[in-house]
């Protein structure tokens, strides 16, 4: 198999990517890192660790494991984690086929990753599939608009955005967890309503 569109979308952008973001970043991004990461502990599995902004954000002892579609947004994860001091295992794989067993991971952090991957709901069922019994699935995700007349616009404009820098605008995360067989625990808006931290689990028994 080819490479991946998205994997070239990232590839291409990933010197500029945390410049793009830095105005977010600062005004609210960082925060929510903050605050999602607070609780996390034992092994933990970073989906789409990008550039590695989270890494600050993680509580001492945490066993890590990061992956990107992207070797060059990696490249930039490993710089980070060097200067910062953190151990981590960072690898180049795609979300919707995953090397690792069954029941592995305390946690999964996902920010940002869902509307970029070709087939979220494929990859969303991999990430129940490596998740243990108790564990949790921690997203801080944009999604669609509720608004009837936003979420059309973000549909008609979808496809320049998608052209232009990467991820899909008007995806329907939290319907997708259902849909791959996951159990969305809450749901939380974060500021403006198309961003939204979901807590999600494995569906019991």
């Amino acid at each position: 198999m080819g490479e991946k569109r998205e994997a070239r979308i990232y590839d291409r952008v990933a010197w500029r990517y945390d410049l793009l973001e830095t105005p977010m970043e600062k005004m609210l991004f960082s925060r929510l890192r903050r605050e999602l990461l607070a609780g996390v502990h034992g092994r933990v599995l970073e989906v789409g660790v990008g550039t590695g902004k989270n890494l600050p954000y993680y509580p001492p002892g945490v066993e890590l494991t990061g992956i990107d579609i992207s070797p060059r947004m990696l490249e930039r994860a490993r710089r980070r984690a060097e200067n910062l001091g953190i151990e981590v295992d960072l690898e180049v794989m795609d979300v919707e086929d995953l090397p690792f067993e069954d029941r592995t991971f305390d946690f999964i952090v996902v920010t940002f990753v869902f509307c970029s991957t070709s087939d979220p709901v494929k990859g969303l069922r991999e990430l129940g599939r490596v998740l243990k019994d108790d564990g949790t699935i921690l997203m801080l995700e944009h999604v669609r608009s509720e608004n009837r007349v936003l979420g059309k616009l973000m549909d008609w404009f979808n496809p320049l955005i998608r052209w232009m820098f990467g991820p899909n605008i008007n995806r329907r995360t939290v319907e997708n967890v259902e849909k791959a067989g996951l159990e969305v625990v809450s749901v939380e808006n974060k500021g403006p309503k198309i961003l939204k931290k979901v807590v999600v689990r494995r569906v019991a028994g």
